[in-house]
Order: C-alpha cells, then structure tokens, then sequence
C-alpha cells in the first residue's frame, strides 16, 4: 500500500506524462477472462473482468466496450460481482486472479463503485492477494462474503472467508483453516441467504515446484449466513478426501437448493488396467533408475529397443549399442534414466477432473461422470469452475481446456467447444430465462452463443493482450512482434489503428506466425522476413515471413549419455548484434550456432546452481545479452540467481552475482552501448512473493554492483532498456508500470500518458530508425510513443530550473544529463554513488 502512494507520487511529478502512448492493439487474439456478470433484465449489458487487463462494460452485447477500472491503483482481477437491484449500479471488484498461473498477479483486496464504474472506493483486504469469489446477499446490499485464496508464492493467515455487514467498511474472518488453505469458491442458496457453500483449497507454489492439492481442500457449509462453518466433505461423504484433493468449484441449483454440485480435480492416479499390470513386454522409465553395470547388462534387448522408440532417445542408439558403451565405460548404466529424467518417473496420469452432485444441501455426494473427463490435462490448478442451468437441474456445463456440457445431471457430457472459441475456459453465464444463451470467457476473450453452443461469435475489442515478450523490424512501417499468453507469436505494423474495417476484407493486420504461449522472438533484420519464435519451454522454429513452407525446428537436443536439458517456460534466444547468422540459446547452459540455428551445440558447462529439481522446470537461463560494442562478451543469467559473463564468445564463464541478492529469478541482463565493462541486472522476486525493485548496474564487467533502483516502488521489475541517444536515460519496466531515469538511476519518475493506470510492462524495444519506444504490456496489448521529447526534455532548461528547485527543498542534487551520440561517447556518471532500497527480503 504504501508502494502504491509512492507510484501516485512519481506519476504526480512526472516530467514526461504530457507525452502520451498511442495503443497498436491487436485485439483479435485477446486475453485471459476470468469473469463476467450480466444484466439478468437486458442481456445485451454485461461486464467483462479480465485477469491482468481490467474491467470493462458494454451495453450493446459486446459490439464495443468501455473500461471502467483503468484509474485505480491495480488492474488484477479475481472476481467481480454487481448489484442489480441497485439503481446506481453497485459494482465490486476483487482483486488478484485465483488461477494460480505463472502469471497470476496478486492484488491488494476489494473495490467498490456506486455509480457504475465513475469513481472507486477500496474496501481493504490487502493481504488477500487473489480473491476467488465476491458473494452477495440477494436482499441486503450491506452484506457480502469474500473467498480469499491467498498469496501465491508464500504461506499467509490471512486467507479464508471474510463477511462484511456494513457495505465493507468492515470486515470479519469467519471461516480460516491453514497459512496454505485458502478459499477458491463460493455459492449461495438463493432461497436462503444463510446458507453458503465455501470450497477450500490447499496449494502451495514455489519457483521450482506445485503442490496442487492436500487433506484440507474441502467443501464446506454454513448455516448461520456465514458467521460459523461446517466441513461437508468427510470420510464417509462420498466426495474425495485425503492428501490428493486439489481446487473444487461449486454450484447450488436456485429453483431446488438442495442440489449441489462440485467439480474436483483429483490429484490421486488413475488406477492401472488389469491389462497394464499383466504387461511385463515393456519397461518404464523408473526401471533404468539406480543400475549398476550388471543390472543394466541383464535388461532385455528387445524391451530397451521397444522403449527407445517410444521416447525421445536419438534413432541412432540400440539396446546392443548401448550396451556396449556401458561395457566399456563410455555411458553410465543409468544413462537412459538420466536422458529422459524430468522429474517425475511416473508416467500415470492423474484422475483429473471429476464431478460429484448432492440431493441433500451437500451431507452426502454422489459421484456422477461415468467415464474420465480429460478436461485439465496437468493442470487442473488453472481451472475449476461448474455451472448448473438456473432453469434445468440437469444441465451441467464444466469449464478446463474445452468446455463440457451435459444434460443428464453430469453422467455424460459433450464439447459444446468450436473452431472459433479459444481453449482454456474460465468464466460462463447462462441466461436464466433462456439457457441456450451463454456467455463463455476463456484464454482467447469473450465468445457468446444463442444456441447451446452449435455457434458462437466472438467479442474482443478491448486492446487486452498478454505480452511476455516483442521485437521489430527495420522494415518501412516497421513491424512490432510478439509472443502472447496461450495466444501464440503475432506480428503487425507499428502504425496499425485498431477499427472495424478489416470486417469488410477479413483481413487483420496483425498475422499468427506460430501457436502455443508465445515466447520471445528475434527478427534478422538483413531481410526482416527471418524470424525466430517459439513457445513454451524452448519449443523454437525458424521461419521465413514471404515462403511459409520454409520453416525449421530449432532447439537442443542432448546426448545419451547427457543430463537432460532444462528449459525454461521462457527460453531466451538472441541473434548476435555483429553477426546474424549467430544465434544464442539459453537452457540450463549456453548454446551458440553459427548457422541460424541449424546446429545448437552447448559451449557452457551448466550455468545455473543446479538446484534439486521439484514439478516445474527450475535452474535455467532466462536472459541473454551481448555486448554491442564487442562481439563475444555475453552476460546470461538464470531463474535461481546466477549471473554469468564470458569476455570469449561462450567457452568460459565467470560468476558476478555473488554480491548480489541469492535466490532471484534474473529478469534481465543488458550489456550497455555506451562503455563495454557497463552491465545492467534486474532481480525479479515475484515467484518469492517478494515485491522489492532490484536493479543493478556494474561498470567492472560485474566484478563491482551498486543499485540504482532509488525511489522505485515495490514492484518487481522485468525489464530494463538503454535509451539510443543518451547514456543515463533509462526506460524500466516493471509489474505495474513505466519508470524513466534521466540520472543514471539516481531518481526515477512514471510515464503513465495514455496508459491505464497500472499496468505490468514485461518488455520494452527502442525502433532506433524512428526513435520510438515500444511497450509489451502483459494486459493491455502494445503502447508506443515518440522519444524526441523525452530526450530533449532531459536537456533543457525546464529540467535544469526543477532540478536546481529541488535542491532548494533540500533533496539530492542531480546533474542534468548531457545529449551523447549513440554507442561513441563514455558516461558521465561514472563513479556516482548511488542510493537503493534495502536488499533486505520483505515477503
């Protein structure tokens, strides 16, 4: 909180926010919902929350939208829920979205408006961080409960369930189980407002690890309006208990409160066939763990053979041939374990998602799908969502990577999913008085159907894409690339203007060039057609824009006898700056090819601590960079802290991040333009729950840091970028804004213009040709702004006359910086002693 008026202050004295930021979209593509509410009187008004892009409203069924939420201190949402008795439309927000993804921002607790999104008055909860539901009273306006998961990367008491009876000027915890159990859903029985359901919901996330489910998830229920609680969910009950129960949505059925139903996603495994335990034909995994010699030369050939062909082990290896390399020395016997090894041997799925239905108010359950429901495939912890018709106790729609009805009371069900609906479902409302209607809100944006879901359209207008990473081109007008959230690689044209001609042609400006969750691109700029995208965990391809069918796969491969390589969720890849042949790849070590990717060999031992390996992929490279002013001086850093740097093209490595803070995902490393030993490191702490600024600058190669973070606010940064022209401006990015140092990093100020208010800025390209800045927003699409102004500002007299009245306050001095022309120049700021926040953790 105190953070948040500390970016009030910096957007206040902003010597840049009378230049503003123009918005490119796209919008086609969209981003994460995670709820919707509908005027029950006229479906054509509705609100659309979005997990890290706002709340917005529309009056005319989605033809157009308006946000409503952009000018208050936190654009995550969890939930939203609307008064609509009310005439002036009250309208609540939580914040914090309870997906529990790898980027599910936490927020600061509930909102409220009274005038329909005007004006906003926080109700408190901060420690809530990601609230799962908003449940209000359907007669007293006064009252209203909140599920509260918690945070996400740490335990907190603060979770559970919260009961306002004054409007939430006040609130009371009435139902706490645990610092790792917090609350995910809640229902209410219409009739009755005394009568809720919670879903609690053991979880505990790490960096390297998810734990998605233990003994304390539960359903539980009360009786008194939610002053005392009661678990349901007992041995006996017929609903899953013990260490494996994971998230649980529920759904009371309005006309008949006595029926209930719950979704669960069952982390125990799914049983073996008879078939399976009787099959000795094949080995698995686990059987080539812990060999000696002599076991692994007394395995069978024609099982090792039969295994080889159903991983990933080269063709070129047989069970002969490997046998004799064991023989001899030259594999170990567990090679084969240690090729394929990602932590976890056990190849058994898990039961997934289930769906149970109580008669009786929820005392005893029944489970109800007859066959699987391969509905969240391994990540049930991103879903968990049911929904009951309010006019037909039988139809069931659930919600996981496709979207399952069912009209028999959840005993079969069928994908009520098509071509022009996007995967990964969050959010549904089903109109009371036409339950063919219905509005879904997925990964891809808003989709609405009249008929059950045999058709359905799409509404995604608002600019709400979720950018991990962008790149340009050179080409006239330049293009902007990018990777996006479960939205793949799109690239468009700088000068774009989102509007509706493009309906007329079907021809959107923005193209796909690949799937999956886009990751970051690089673009030979010697043709601007050469590009390198991928997605998740290193998955890469090299692909030229005007012949499609000139696509390679690119992307290293290890040998028997080899660790695996681990790739990061966001493998980084970078085409040299001297040489764009040269291609780098960063997995647990560093590759370099000199053939545009065609051959990826490691040159690096392992750059990471090489920490003990939980369900998440931990210990990898995470940036790349080198220097612009020699080739072959790179710097990467790693998601466990490390920070490595090579003065000969990648064959050695020394360690620089030994004075730094331990333990930090390294968000960047940017070897500067301007002087060659000058380097730049930003710390993330957000998967430590740890919001602390950490930004560091060495001017030794890294041998010697000092922290230029000043008077940054306490949000993780992810990005830090040179300015072209002038060697102390700096452009940061971090989870809720735009920061400029025009001093090297002595004082920092927000560059909010055109922007929402907060906004997470995972990266930042400079288009050096057309001197402009490029934002990828992990919300809000692509921003962009003209440069002359920022950098003239920074050497006029204006500047100089603040400056010199601050030091009249009594503040710090601040030289004014000097106009340098690009990459020639040396620093005038060497040796400046500069102040930082404490390196203290705060959790």
């Amino acid at each position: 909180m105190k953070s948040i008026q500390q970016r009030k202050s910096l957007q206040q004295n902003s010597l840049v926010n009378h230049i503003s930021f123009r918005n490119i979209g796209p919008t086609v593509m969209s981003g994460r919902v995670v709820d919707i509410e509908v005027n029950p009187s006229d479906a054509t008004e509705f609100y659309v929350a979005y997990a890290t892009g706002g709340l917005w409203h529309s009056t005319n069924n989605g033809q157009s939208f308006s946000p409503i939420f952009d000018s208050e201190d936190v654009l995550f949402i969890g939930d939203i829920a609307v008064n609509w008795q009310e005439k002036n439309r009250v309208i609540w927000v939580g914040t914090g979205e309870v997906n529990s993804s790898r980027s599910s921002y936490a927020g600061i607790g509930v909102y409220k408006s009274n005038n329909n999104g005007k004006s906003w008055e926080y109700l408190g909860l901060p420690e809530s961080h990601h609230i799962g539901k908003i449940q209000l009273h359907p007669t007293d306006p006064n009252t209203a409960w909140v599920a509260v998961l918690g945070h996400l990367y740490s335990p907190n008491k603060e979770r559970g369930v919260y009961k306002t009876t004054d409007g939430g000027k006040s609130w009371k915890q009435t139902l706490a189980i645990d610092e790792n159990t917090g609350v995910v859903e809640m229902d209410i029985n219409p009739a009755n407002p005394n009568e809720l359901y919670a879903a609690t919901w053991y979880r505990t996330r790490r960096a390297w690890n998810f734990e998605e489910g233990g003994k304390t998830s539960g359903i539980y229920k009360s009786t008194d309006g939610g002053n005392t609680w009661n678990l349901l969910t007992t041995a006996g009950a017929g609903f899953p208990t013990g260490d494996n129960v994971g998230r649980i949505g529920v759904a009371v059925y309005p006309k008949n409160p006595q029926v209930v139903y719950a979704i669960v996603d069952n982390q125990n495994r799914r049983p073996d066939t008879a078939q399976r335990k009787a099959d000795t034909s094949r080995y698995e995994l686990k059987e080539f763990h812990n060999l000696t010699r002599e076991k692994f030369l007394a395995l069978e050939d024609r099982k090792i053979d039969s295994f080889i062909r159903r991983t990933s082990i080269p063709r070129k290896y047989t069970a002969k041939g490997i046998k004799e390399l064991v023989a001899n020395n030259q594999l170990k016997p567990t090679a084969i374990y240690d090729y394929l090894y990602n932590g976890d041997e056990n190849s058994t799925p898990v039961i997934g998602a289930e769906v149970y239905r109580s008669n009786d108010g929820g005392r005893t359950w029944q489970k109800m799908n007859q066959k699987g429901l391969d509905l969240y495939s391994s990540f049930g912890y991103y879903f968990g969502k049911i929904y009951v018709s309010p006019s037909n106790e039988n139809k069931v729609v659930i919600l996981g990577i496709d979207l399952l009805a069912s009209t028999d009371g959840g005993k079969t069900f069928k994908s009520i999913d098509r071509e022009n609906v996007h995967a990964d479902h969050h959010a549904l409302w089903i109109n009371p008085n036409r339950d063919g209607h219905m509005l879904n809100g997925n990964d891809g944006g808003l989709n609405i159907t009249y008929d059950d879901g045999k058709n359905w359209s799409i509404a995604n207008t608002p600019p709400v894409g979720q950018y991990y990473a962008i790149n340009v081109d050179n080409a006239r007008p330049y293009n902007v690339f990018g990777g996006l959230q479960d939205n793949g690689t799109w690239y468009g044209p700088s000068n774009h203007r989102e509007n509706a001609r493009w309906h007329v042609s079907g021809d959107y400006p923005f193209k796909s060039i690949g799937g999956g969750d886009g990751m970051q691109v690089q673009v030979d700029t010697r043709d601007n057609q050469t590009v390198y995208t991928g997605s998740q965990f290193g998955v890469y391809v090299r692909q030229n824009l005007r012949n499609r069918q000139d696509r390679r796969f690119i992307r290293p491969s290890n040998d028997l006898g080899e660790a695996a390589y681990r790739f990061n969720w966001q493998s980084p890849i970078l085409l040299s700056p001297h040489h764009q042949d040269v291609l780098y790849f960063g997995t647990n070590r560093f590759h370099r090819s000199m053939n545009k990717g065609d051959t990826l060999p490691a040159i690096s031992p392992d750059l990471t601590t090489s920490p003990q390996q939980g369900d998440v992929p931990y210990g990898t490279l995470t940036t790349i960079s080198e220097s612009p002013l020699k080739f072959g001086l790179i710097y990467t850093g790693t998601d466990d802290g490390n920070i490595h740097v090579s003065r000969d093209g990648g064959y050695n490595w020394t360690l620089i991040s030994g004075k730094l803070p331990k333990g930090l995902w390294v968000s960047r490393v940017v070897a500067s333009a301007y002087k060659e030993g000058r380097v730049y490191a930003s710390l993330n702490g957000y998967r430590n729950d740890n919001f602390m600024p950490y930004l560091f600058v060495s001017d030794d190669y890294g041998t010697n840091w000092r922290s230029i973070a000043a008077n940054l606010p306490f949000e993780p940064i992810n990005v830090v970028k040179e300015d072209t022209r002038h060697d102390s401006l700096l452009y940061v990015g971090t989870d809720g804004g735009l920061y400029v140092t025009a001093d090297a990093g002595r004082s920092y100020f927000a560059w909010t213009n055109g922007l929402p208010k907060s906004v997470p800025i995972h990266d930042l390209v400079i288009q050096q040709r057309e001197n402009e800045l490029v934002l990828g927003t992990h919300g809000r699409s692509l921003y962009i702004a003209k440069l002359d102004s920022v950098q003239l500002l920074m050497t006029n007299a204006t500047y100089r006359k603040q400056k010199e009245a601050e030091v009249g306050k009594g503040q710090a001095v601040i030289t004014p910086i000097n106009k340098v022309p690009a990459r020639k120049s040396k620093s005038n700021t060497e040796g400046a002693q500069l102040d930082g926040p404490s390196l203290t953790r705060k959790d």
